[in-house]
Formats: structure tokens, sequence, C-alpha cells
């Protein structure tokens, strides 16, 4: 059992003929029974433990903020060729990196007498001062007299320009009235006045801006004054910020499985980013593979699972496994890993599909087919096969851009292909006033008790762990989806989707997410638990021939 008395090393008894062969590939796995074995003593232990004190929000009766975490578990063989584990939890847990029975950090930003602390005392005296400088009733006073001051200029301009067109207007009017009443040589006389008349108005013009620039620029001077000071000290700021935060990049350093150390900034050059993102290296992951490599422990497999409330953005299940995130620990992972007998990477030789794709009708016009789960709609970054490239194979002599949309690799169901660019220019503005009728059909894993119902939910991709989305009201883009409940078996809800809008993932994850179904798509390996394949297929599209005019509708049912 999860022993804290023991140290972080906990002897686990399991038959060595059922080891894995391979360790497990993190970002894609179904954990590996003695990982699940692992997983529940810890979970026992997190269930009973009066260690440490976190509101996980698990208990009404706690107080304090409410924070699931991400716990991961390892199992190593030691030097003695003694079966056990090690365990881990992201970031801090109870306002500490150091629990007992859990590993160490890889570096510790909360040791008091490390650089790390002693600098952020400095930061936060600095942002202290910064913020008693800001407070100065003057600067309040200033920047009210510099907006009255251009409020003022505009103003005066302003009523210079009209007053000086209208003279402008009135000798012109005079000029006109001259050349037709006066003599030439009283004219060349009267029109010298009213040339004068115009440099003055010219003069007077730039003196008034002069005078109102002088005005603006007092104001701004004193200003300027009064910010200078809070403006150095935030530069001061900002140098000492970003030199912590070099120091802490070359702080984390990890090892591999062959003895090979490279810090943060060495993982993270040779990516897309360039730079380490926030929190990269406080997951549990590296902090497992660390631990194992400094204490001559042999990785064998591990696995991951989130414990305590839903978070608000994400899909997040109490208790459930989910694989190692992929904006901050893939490119670290990738290093630690080097050396280790790893499983391949399914996701490379998933989207393989041999058969002949079905085509549910076809006219010289348009077509729909039958996408199989696990193919894709258009190429990806390594797998080039595709809907759209076997389309382009079987329609040599069409134009425009064929597909009207797209459907996920892992859903299956009806695509519309245009054969020509006229016909794909009416559908797609049918797509765009969502005239286009589409339902789909999904199994969630679990029952629901409204039977049918709206869920609205915007939705923005998760920048540090793409594909997946997130729930976000700031940034995300508006969702909706209808949905009516067809029948439960087996603890599980056939039901039928109808998608207003057309998001990524979009029905995955208001199905699953706790503020939408709160039910996982079956076999949904994002969001849900892995299966033999994701329980949601396009089953029917209806909308209006574009040469026809006729009303069409087609369906294809679904395998499950």
């Amino acid at each position: 059992m999860f022993n804290t008395e023991d140290g972080c090393f906990h002897p686990i008894e399991y038959p060595s003929e059922q080891l894995p062969k391979q360790f497990t590939f993190p970002f894609y796995y179904q954990p590996h029974s003695l990982c699940v074995l692992a997983a529940d003593e810890v979970k026992t232990y997190l269930a009973t433990q009066q260690d440490f004190e976190h509101n996980f929000g698990l208990d009404s009766k706690d107080i304090g903020l409410k924070i699931g975490k991400m716990f991961g578990i390892m199992v190593v063989e030691n030097s003695v060729g003694q079966l056990g584990y090690i365990a881990a939890y992201s970031g801090k847990l109870a306002e500490s990196n150091y629990l007992k029975g859990f590993v160490p950090p890889i570096y510790d930003t909360l040791n008091k007498e490390g650089f790390y602390k002693q600098n952020e005392g400095r930061l936060n005296r600095l942002t202290a001062q910064i913020d008693q400088l800001e407070q100065n009733p003057e600067i309040e006073i200033v920047k009210a007299r510099l907006k009255e001051a251009q409020f003022q200029s505009a103003q005066r301009l302003s009523d210079f320009k009209i007053k000086a067109k209208s003279k402008k207007n009135k000798r012109k009017q005079q000029r006109l009235e001259a050349e037709q009443n006066l003599p030439l040589a009283e004219r060349e006389v009267f029109f010298e006045i009213l040339k004068q008349r115009s440099i003055q108005s010219n003069i007077d013009l730039k003196y008034l801006k002069l005078h109102c620039e002088a005005d603006i620029e007092k104001n701004n001077k004193k200003l300027a004054e009064l910010l200078q000071p809070i403006e150095s000290l935030k530069v001061q700021r900002k140098t000492l910020s970003a030199e912590l935060q070099q120091r802490i990049h070359k702080s984390y350093r990890f090892l591999n499985a062959k003895g090979e150390t490279k810090d943060l900034l060495d993982i993270f050059k040779r990516t897309d980013i360039g730079t380490p993102p926030a929190a990269a290296g406080e997951c549990a992951a590296p902090k497992l593979f660390q631990y194992a490599y400094e204490n001559d422990l042999k990785p064998i497999a591990m696995a991951e699972f989130y414990w305590g409330i839903s978070p608000t953005k994400e899909v997040r299940v109490h208790g459930q496994f989910y694989p190692s995130c992929r904006g901050r620990c893939e490119p670290i992972l990738g290093h630690m890993m080097q050396g280790l007998d790893v499983e391949p990477n399914p996701i490379e030789s998933a989207g393989i599909f041999k058969g002949e794709l079905e085509i549910i009708y076809e006219d010289d016009f348009l077509l729909i087919l039958n996408k199989p789960h696990e193919f894709l709609s258009v190429p990806g970054k390594t797998i080039k096969d595709s809907v759209l490239t076997r389309m382009q194979t079987y329609l040599p002599n069409a134009t425009g851009p064929l597909l009207l949309h797209r459907l996920d690799m892992s859903t299956s169901g009806l695509l519309l292909v245009a054969k020509n660019e006229r016909t794909h220019k009416k559908l797609q503005k049918q797509f765009i006033n969502r005239t286009i009728k589409k339902r789909y059909v999904a199994l969630l894993d679990g029952v629901i008790e409204i039977k049918e119902g709206l869920v609205n939910l915007p939705l923005r991709v998760d920048l540090n762990n793409r594909p997946r989305q997130l729930v976000c009201n700031e940034h995300g883009k508006s969702a909706i989806t209808k949905y009516q409940v067809i029948d439960v078996k087996n603890n599980q809800t056939r039901i039928y989707f109808y998608p207003i809008s057309g998001r990524t993932h979009q029905l995955r994850v208001h199905a699953a997410h706790h503020k939408g179904l709160n039910l996982p798509i079956v076999g949904d390996d994002l969001y849900g638990t892995v299966s033999n394949r994701l329980h949601l297929h396009a089953e029917m599209l209806s909308f209006e021939h574009p040469v026809t005019r006729e009303c069409v509708s087609f369906s294809c049912e679904a395998d499950f």
C-alpha cells in the first residue's frame, strides 16, 4: 500500500511474467493493470489521508479554494530487482513541493533560501514601490489637466477654423463684387487688403496652434516627470523578471535513460514556440522520470489520473486516467524517454483505411459518402491518405475545393462533396446560412435525466494540449448543440445531436463537460475513456439540391 513513512519507493506485488514489454507511450495509452493497481493505492490514500490539507472540492465541509490535481504513478524496478512504484503530483499540493510519499520537484521554487524566492521578494518590493507611486493623487490631477487642455485646444482650433472659413467665403464674395464694381486701380488696392487679411488669418492660426501645443506640452512634461520614476522601476522589474525566468529555465535540468541532461531552454529552443511555456517541468510525469533516473530505478510503465472537482474550462473527471499534456510535457518527455524502449506512437499509425469509401449518393453535381471512423477528412501532418485525397483521385476533372465540411478523424458518417466550384459555392452558402440540417447519433457513457434541450458552451483550442478544446467564455467561439434522448440501455444513453454551430470537437466537449451533459461519448479517447471506437456518427444530412432546388435528405445508420 501507499506508505508515507517508507520514502518514495512503494513496493508492489505482481507476477513478473505479466510485466509490459515496452514502456508506456504517455500521450495515448490504456493504463496497464500494474498502473491501475498502483493508482488505486494512491487514490485510497488521497481519500483517507490526514497528512496534509488541500480542498479538492470533493467534500462540501472543506474550506478554501477548490482545486483538482493531476497525479502520476510510475511502476519501476529497483537495483535489486524489486518491483514498486513512485508517485507525483502536478505543481504544488497543500502549498508545498515536498509531501511524504511523493517524489520531489525537479527545482524547488518554494525554497526560501533559493534564488527564486529571494528574487521574488525583490520583484514584490518593486511592485509595491510602483503601486505606491501610482497612488500619487497628483498624477490624476495632471492627467485631468492634460485631458482638459487637449479638449480646449481642439475646441479653440475648431471654432477658429469655422470663423476663418466664414471670413474666407466673405472675402471671396467681396473679390467678386470688386471685380464688377471697382475701377482697376481701386480694385488692385482692395485685392491687396484681402490678401493681407488672408495671410493674417493663417498667422493667427499658426500662433493659436503654438499656444495650444505649449499648454498641452506643459502638462505632458509634468505628467512625464511624475511617471518617470514609475517607468524606471517597471524597467527594473521587467529586466529582473526576465533574468529570473532565464535562470529558472536553466535550473530545470532533465535527465534521460542515456544519462544525458538538458535544461528547459535547450529542450524548447527547437520547438515551434521556441521558449518554455509557463509551469513547464512542474507536471507529474517529468518529476517521475527525474526521480527514477536519479535513484537508479528502471521505468516499467506509467499513468496519470485526475483527482478532484472538475475545472471550469477543461473536461476532467474525478479519478479518471488522462494522457500527459502535449504543450508542456511532449518536448520534455521526448528528451527524458530517450534510451527507453517505448511503445510506438499509435497516433502515427491511426487513420489507415484500406477499404473503398462507401458512396451513398452521386449525381453530376455532388456526391455523399460514408466516412469510416479513424479516417481523416483532409490530409494530416504525417498521414496523407484522407477523404479529400481519395476524392481528388476519384474525381480528377472536378473543380473547386470538393469537401463542404469535415468530420473528426474518430467520427464516422455522411460527408458532402461538390464536383464543381459553382455547386460548392451554392452549398457553402447553405452551410453559412445554417439551412443545411445535420443529425448525429451518439452513445453516452451514463444516463441523462433530461430528455431534450440545448447546450451552449463557447469553445477554444487548449494551447497547451492540442487538439483538445476548452470551454472559455472570454475567448471562445459560440458553440450551440440541440440534443434529444432516444433510449437508455445498459447504463448507456443513445442520443441525437443537432449541431447549430460547427466547432472542433463541439459534440464531444458538450457531451463530456460538467456544464454540458456531463457524460462523455463512449470511446472518446480525449474527453472520456478509450473503447473500440468513438461512438459518434453523422447519421443524417438534409439540404436543398443546388441545381434541382429539391429538398433532399440522406441517412446512413451507425454500426453501433
